[in-house]
């Protein structure tokens, strides 16, 4: 992983930004950091004989999106396991537990009959809901823990199978010219509907699994939004992609002169959110 962060930094100081993007990996081993703490276990059994305390699980909830949250601003770790989950949606987005609860069709769609449950009616049908979680299963991934943390956090042995930016407009531009000049393709930055955590962790997988190589650009579910600075978007591609990129940058867009007025804005765009350099 030396290499592949002294590249890193290669790359952000190309793109003029401070945030060391973060890794997506799987482990036996809990890290020090932030996740939910034990509560409900998501099973289908479970549901069927009514064994699920919603009031519990929903009053206990712990977002993957927030707990990153946390460990960008500590340079920590995030996590989540089967038993300690904290939210129905991003134990099945992150491989935690399979198949998904019926709970969540009716939830994120057009809401639970007969329950003060409304909905999130981010999808306009229960069928629409289960065609997306059907596709939206990540591929099945050795260990206990799905581990989301700083890039530089990664140990000797140790290797993301998934690379996550968090950023701005002008420095996603960077990052998706990036992509295409990597892949020599057009339609390499995919943006699939999906939670903050499906995009990061799942989607990227899925993707890859089904031989397509291309990053997947996230940050539009509402209810991540509370989780991530103003403006801000995701940008997540498997490790082989990442190496690509990391390959080809110094030949790419941005050693050229129109992104040296692009870094311009992103510096810019700091000043205006009142954001000084990360310091490491």
């Amino acid at each position: 992983m030396d290499t592949i962060m002294e590249r890193t930094r290669r790359l952000l100081e190309l793109l003029g930004h401070d945030e060391t993007p973060l890794g997506v990996h799987y482990t036996d081993t809990r890290p020090e950091g932030f996740g939910p703490k034990p509560g409900e276990l998501f099973t289908r059994e479970r549901e069927a004989a009514g064994a699920i305390d919603w009031a519990r699980a929903f009053g206990s909830f712990s977002c993957v999106v927030g707990n990153i949250w946390l460990a960008r601003k500590k340079r920590k770790a995030a996590w989540i396991s089967h038993e300690e989950c904290g939210c129905m949606g991003g134990g099945y987005y992150t491989g935690m537990y399979a198949p998904y609860v019926e709970m969540i069709v009716d939830y994120v769609s057009t809401g639970v009959a007969g329950t003060p449950l409304e909905g999130e009616h981010y999808m306009p049908s229960p069928e629409s809901m289960r065609r997306f979680l059907e596709e939206a299963a990540p591929p099945p991934q050795p260990g206990r823990y799905c581990v989301i943390k700083p890039l530089e956090l990664f140990g000797p042995g140790e290797e993301p199978l998934v690379v996550a930016f968090f950023a701005r407009p002008e420095v996603l531009t960077g990052l998706h010219s990036l992509v295409g000049y990597a892949t020599g393709s057009h339609e390499a930055v995919r943006a699939p509907f999906g939670a903050g955590c499906t995009n990061i962790v799942a989607w990227p997988l899925i993707y890859q699994a089904r031989g397509e190589d291309c990053a997947v650009l996230g940050g539009f579910d509402p209810s991540a939004r509370k989780f991530m600075k103003p403006d801000e978007m995701t940008l997540a591609m498997p490790l082989g992609l990442y190496r690509r990129m990391l390959d080809v940058m110094e030949t790419s867009a941005l050693t050229r002169h129109t992104w040296a007025g692009v870094r311009k804005k992103v510096e810019k765009s700091r000043r205006a959110w009142g954001e000084e350099p990360r310091e490491d």
